[in-house]
């Protein structure tokens, strides 16, 4: 049976493109207009189970209240998605070049494209999301409109790639996290992946101290994230990703960081996703 995941965004969405890149073509996806939406929804055994949600990207950067969010919620990471982001010239079958006066996408995906934009003249219309900006050129049948969006969302709202692959820098990753409720139970024992968030007291070197200690147990920090401390007056916790050989690795360092720390919270113990080229 096929899985019922959250995700941010409509049909033809790159959330949807992670959802199958995780759980096969056949994943059912329950759009979400808002990340906090895709984490209640997650959360609810009863209506999914489970969600993805975009954390960073490779050009962007963090999305930072991603991270307040999923710290506050009853979920864990299970799983990641690095998805490669390839932007599309859509138009309705029969438009061409000529044709064309305006363009409809996210500000990032037109930002993304702009050394091919800037060869025509046309309008460039910023829209809420990219599946949306295609789903609105299926929707008007309009000759003089196209959107800039992914090759499923050419799919799924039956459009012509009129140019492939737009974007300026081909190298371009949105990491996705996959979540499930915290209470399921999960298989870590070939893990290689841990998120953690935990803060230290205010003294001098005591996040270098805690550093250290991951070191010391020869794991890789992939990834260190500083967001505020709520009600503190410009105090910060980390969200640290850390990569590792085997279990037992990572266990040992949550136990050496502990008495050096206020607080610590596993976020998730998972497999390590792979960049697919």
């Amino acid at each position: 049976m096929s899985k019922k995941i959250a995700i941010q965004g409509i049909e033809g969405s790159f959330h949807q493109e992670a959802a199958r890149n995780y759980f096969g073509k056949d994943v059912e996806v329950i759009c979400c207009s808002a990340f906090k939406e895709v984490l209640k929804i997650a959360g609810n055994q009863k209506e999914s189970d489970g969600g993805v949600m975009a954390i960073e990207n490779s050009i962007a950067g963090s999305i930072l209240p991603n991270y307040s969010l999923l710290m506050k919620s009853n979920l864990r990471i299970i799983g990641e998605v690095y998805l490669q982001i390839n932007q599309q010239l859509l138009v309705n079958p029969g438009v061409t070049l000529d044709d064309i006066k305006e363009v409809h996408s996210h500000h990032m995906a037109i930002q993304q494209s702009l050394e091919f934009l800037d060869k025509h003249n046309w309008k460039l219309v910023e829209r809420e999301d990219t599946a949306s900006s295609a789903k609105h050129v299926q929707k008007h049948k309009s000759k003089h409109i196209a959107a800039i969006a992914s090759k499923l969302a050419a799919e799924i709202y039956d459009l012509e790639i009129l140019a492939p692959n737009i974007h300026t820098l081909k190298k371009n990753y949105t990491r996705f996290l996959v979540l499930q409720k915290e209470d399921i139970s999960v298989d870590s024992s070939t893990a290689n992946k841990a998120s953690i968030v935990f803060h230290t007291d205010h003294n001098k070197g005591s996040l270098v101290n805690v550093l250290t200690k991951i070191s010391d147990r020869n794991i890789n920090l992939s990834k260190l994230q500083s967001m505020p401390l709520p009600g503190s007056d410009f105090k910060y916790m980390f969200h640290a990703d850390m990569e590792f050989d085997n279990i037992d690795q990572f266990n040992a360092v949550i136990k050496d960081i502990q008495p050096v720390t206020q607080m610590n919270k596993i976020l998730g113990v998972y497999k390590n996703g792979k960049k697919k080229i």
